[in-house]
């Protein structure tokens, strides 16, 4: 189905509390709070709906006049996937809505990015969709705070996980500074396409022990046997922001983009 008569929402968790970043949702970006940033890059990718789910009324007065929705819901909810299941049932969104889970904190992500996850979801009968990125040095591979995945023939997740993956067994017995050729190594990336039914269900699925062992909420998913459809972004995604540090990189991102 062409992307332009594909249509998908786009729905944003923003939490107001995190402990590296205070207030993260409001923290500017050259001026612009991060949640105005990112709501901006949901509706240059042409959803026909963007809501933002928030816990706070100080987020909800940022996105005034912005254009998109937001749905107050409760502060205590475990992750964004639970906060966007509320949102689904606030507005009574069909089983086969496809709805975009786009991260709070991801203010460059490609509109480009966002449609792919969207079309992903579509073109496959899986009930959920995600997005990689090839590796590019074995320095990647091997930061536990990368997200690696490894994929089948259809282009569907066979596992995630902080560790290096897959395993280049030959080549890393001589040498682990370089990553061999040929070798399928992708980052994760953490943006989400699902059905709306199927996110009403996931939220209901118990905690399994890879998802615990690897702190990765997506693994709840493979565990219970369900299917994630993985393609690869047609852009690059900036990295997410979490720290004070990486707030300054975004803002060093920025200028260097307005220089170009």
């Amino acid at each position: 189905m062409p992307i332009a008569t594909l249509p998908f929402i786009v729905a944003i968790p923003a939490r107001y509390g995190s402990t590296r970043l205070p207030a993260k949702p409001l923290r500017a970006i050259d001026g612009v709070p991060m949640v105005v940033r990112v709501a901006q890059r949901a509706l240059q990718a042409g959803a026909v709906q963007v809501v933002v789910a928030v816990d706070d009324t100080r987020i909800a007065e940022a996105l005034a006049g912005q254009g998109v929705a937001v749905c107050m819901t409760r502060a205590d909810h475990a992750s964004g996937s639970d906060r966007l299941a509320e949102c689904a049932a606030h507005y009574g969104w069909s089983d086969d809505t496809i709805v975009v889970n786009l991260q709070g904190d991801e203010p460059f992500a490609p509109a480009a990015g966002i449609r792919e996850v969207a079309r992903a979801l579509a073109e496959d009968d899986a009930p959920m969709a995600t997005l990689a990125t090839p590796i590019g040095d074995a320095h990647e591979l091997f930061d536990p705070n990368v997200v690696k995945l490894v994929r089948d023939a259809n282009g569907r997740a066979l596992y995630f996980s902080r560790a290096p993956l897959p395993w280049a067994r030959d080549a890393f017995v001589a040498n682990r500074d370089a990553l061999p050729r040929d070798t399928p190594f992708l980052r994760h990336i953490g943006i989400y396409a699902y059905r709306a039914g199927f996110l009403r269900h996931y939220t209901r699925l118990s905690r399994m022990p890879l998802e615990q062992a690897e702190s990765l909420e997506q693994l709840r998913v493979l565990e219970h046997g369900h299917a994630i459809a993985v393609r690869l972004s047609p852009e690059p995604f900036p990295p997410g922001i979490d720290t004070e540090a990486d707030l300054a990189r975004a803002e060093d991102w920025l200028r260097s983009q307005a220089r170009a």
